[in-house]
């Protein structure tokens, strides 16, 4: 039997997950991450914790799974998106706390690019918006605050990389220093029309060129682990942030393919082929998950790989089977309000009991929320939103305002849909026909069926539902030989259910209508 592993490194945990050739759950470890807060707005990590994390969760998988390195074929890695790691490349020891893909320090420097008139400029190169949350404005920020670090950033004896990156650093115990075209189209400083770092991005943010790792496709050879670590090396195959390896594992691989990961919040990505979009309607386009063609010796590992400029192992040369992108839209606050519902208002006892209390009604009774607790993301861009519930009557009751809560996260992912839909038809593409959905609220069938009955197509739930993981250890497969193509991991992704809509068209209009006033009581200043 041929085994797959995933290293899923997020945001609040680290996991590991054995996959089979079949794409099945063979075992599952995680280790919570601890959160750090130094200051309001400011959201970071300990490197060294997130290693030591994942490295002791990728020990304990295996163990669960009865395994031994050698078993394992290859490995994947998917990770939190934009968070920002510097470290010294002698002595591997990181030089600050990596700074969070939440975090909003940079702002002022945003402020900065977008008054300076930048905003246009970067878009066309990156197919993002200019904000605190992409990496290249952390990486200025500690360049510029931490003593020393721009000086030796000069002299090339500091790396930076985003968390896979970073990872891939300590499996190869230095040797490798390199990232995937998903991760880097994050950064702000990446060219995804060019795949490569973007000068121009670079002098402007005054980054040297020296910190930066190499890009390969996301299915390709990066290189071995060192065999101390595991007993034995493990070829590092597959490489892609959280997002773009969740389309990936919903087999999303086609133009007009779409997902919605509904987790803490929701991220809908639409695969729009080799067609670079630049949104109208507030979303933004990224690369997504890209395929090698071998050009050097098969099987190449660390013996074979060469050299890098800056010493260590260079990685096997792959080139790009045809740059891919996706339009993507995020919303802040999406299983976050079933959250409030039992921290905040105690109207529950635990996240599991809101399904239960919300059918206690037919509907919400009129009742709208728009959970703007940190304002609202795609495609309204509005920061200054703040949470306003509507429709209150003498009737209302805490289950009314319950199912408004999860109804919230439908129509939030509605509007993401629909902006999406305006720029594909914008662009004479085909609308979207269904939507895979995955995340730890996916399981809640009543959300799942308000939401098909609001975008009045099909909402398709998958048999396994850990895609995020499940990208990386497919494109890591594919790279390896576990896999022959696209095609193949296609037949293997099935449907667990279908919602289909029930709604009268006219009525989810209606509805989205609704809710669209709402929006804007939310955002009255």
């Amino acid at each position: 039997m041929t085994y797959l592993l995933a290293l899923d490194q997020g945001t609040s945990s680290s996991r590991s997950i054995v996959f089979d050739p079949q794409g099945r759950v063979v075992a599952m470890a995680q280790q919570e991450l601890p959160q750090l807060y130094p200051r309001p707005g400011w959201v970071e990590h300990d490197p060294m914790e997130i290693w030591r994390t994942q490295l002791a969760t990728v020990r304990e998988v295996l163990a669960k799974a009865g395994l031994q390195a050698r078993d394992i074929r290859a490995l994947g890695i998917t990770n939190q998106r934009e968070t920002t790691v510097l470290w010294n490349r002698k002595t591997g020891r990181p030089v600050h706390h990596a700074i969070v893909w939440q975090d909003r320090r940079a702002e002022p420097t945003c402020a900065q690019l977008r008054e300076e008139g930048h905003a246009p400029r970067i878009q066309s190169k990156t197919g993002l918006l200019i904000d605190a949350y992409f990496s290249g404005t952390k990486l200025k920020w500690l360049l510029d605050h931490v003593p020393r670090a721009r000086e030796q950033a000069q002299r090339g004896e500091l790396a930076f990389g985003t968390v896979d990156s970073w990872l891939m650093w300590q499996l190869t115990e230095g040797a490798l220093h390199a990232t995937d075209v998903t991760n880097a189209s994050r950064t702000m400083l990446f060219n995804v029309h060019s795949n490569e770092w973007d000068a121009d991005l670079l002098q402007l943010l005054d980054i040297p060129a020296a910190l930066m790792p190499r890009v390969l496709p996301s299915s390709a050879h990066y290189g071995q682990t060192r065999p101390s670590l595991l007993g034995a090396s493990i070829e590092i195959g597959g490489v892609a942030g959280d997002q773009q390896s969740a389309l990936f594992g919903q087999a999303c691989f086609k133009e007009g393919m779409a997902k919605n990961t509904y987790g803490t919040g929701c991220f809908m990505l639409m695969h729009t082929g080799a067609k670079f979009q630049t949104s109208s309607n507030g979303l933004l386009t990224t690369s997504a998950a890209q395929l090698g063609v071998r050009t050097g010796q098969s099987g190449a590992g660390p013996s074979q790989a060469g050299l890098d400029p800056l010493g260590g192992q260079r990685p096997a040369q792959r080139r790009s089977v045809g740059v891919q992108y996706a339009t993507e839209g995020s919303v802040f606050v999406g299983g976050a309000v079933v959250q409030w519902l039992r921290d905040g208002l105690h109207a529950i006892k635990g996240s599991g009991e809101v399904q239960s209390l919300a059918q206690s009604v037919p509907d919400s009774g009129g009742v709208m929320m728009v959970p703007a607790f940190t304002g609202l993301g795609a495609p309204y861009w509005k920061p200054d939103a703040r949470g306003a519930i509507t429709g209150l009557t003498r009737g209302t009751t805490v289950a009314h305002i319950a199912r408004a809560a999860l109804e919230s996260i439908a129509y939030q992912s509605s509007a993401l849909l629909q902006a999406m839909s305006r720029d594909a038809a914008a662009a004479g593409a085909a609308p979207v026909s269904e939507l895979r959905v995955d995340g730890g609220a996916c399981v809640n069938d009543l959300l799942m069926q308000f939401q098909a009955d609001l975008l009045g197509i099909p909402v398709v739930r998958p048999a396994v539902t850990e895609t995020t993981a499940l990208g990386a250890a497919y494109l890591a497969g594919l790279a390896c030989g576990v896999y022959r193509s696209t095609d193949e991991l296609s037949a293997l992704w099935k449907a667990e259910r279908r919602f289909l809509p029930t709604l009268d068209v006219g009525r989810a209009a209606e509805l989205m209508g609704r809710w669209e006033h709402a929006v804007r009581q939310a955002t009255l200043a």
